[in-house]
């Protein structure tokens, strides 16, 4: 019997535990680390690039989710078909929240996406998109389109961000 009212007592222990984590909010240093780019990353361990903070302002989100237009007057046409300016996507489910990207066209080249909007109610959604966006973010200026891969562990983040991608570059 007593036994029972031990293990009762670890699994009524580990259950207020866990519901503790689940609800805590994320802490992080920078908020405007993500949505500036790829400034402020830096190498794990293991080789991947992290990013050290990620916007949970959600008013700031919202603000620049309303403007749909590009930012700077767009100028000629280059070669690669990208007039240049800052021209932001659509907001894009991606189930645990939303993606929205602006991307900065400069010389008819991307230069620059930033993360407007992403997934940050959680703190297994903001663990996930510090490791794929700056990757994402990296291969979009490589590309220079919207083809990019699909991150393996955040496939709707990358999803949707393609998608936002793609209407951001439709606009430019």
């Amino acid at each position: 019997m007593k036994k029972a009212y031990i293990g009762l007592g670890v699994l009524g222990i580990y259950v207020l535990y866990s519901l503790g984590i689940r609800h805590q909010q994320p802490q992080l240093a920078k908020p405007s680390s993500l949505v500036s780019g790829n400034q402020g990353s830096s190498s794990n361990s293991n080789g991947a690039s992290l990013s050290s903070a990620a916007n949970t302002s959600a008013s700031t989100s919202n603000t620049s989710s309303s403007s749909n237009a590009a930012t700077s007057s767009p100028s000629a046409s280059t070669t690669s078909g990208y007039r240049d300016g800052t021209y932001t996507g659509n907001s894009e489910d991606a189930y645990y929240g939303n993606v929205q990207v602006a991307v900065t066209v400069s010389s008819g080249k991307i230069t620059n996406v930033k993360f407007l909007q992403y997934p940050n109610s959680h703190s297994t959604s903001v663990y996930i998109n510090q490791q794929a966006m700056p990757y994402l973010q990296q291969e979009t200026v490589q590309s220079q389109n919207a083809n990019v891969q699909i991150i393996s562990g955040a496939t709707f983040t990358s999803q949707a961000f393609i998608q936002s991608l793609q209407t951001a570059l439709n606009k430019a």
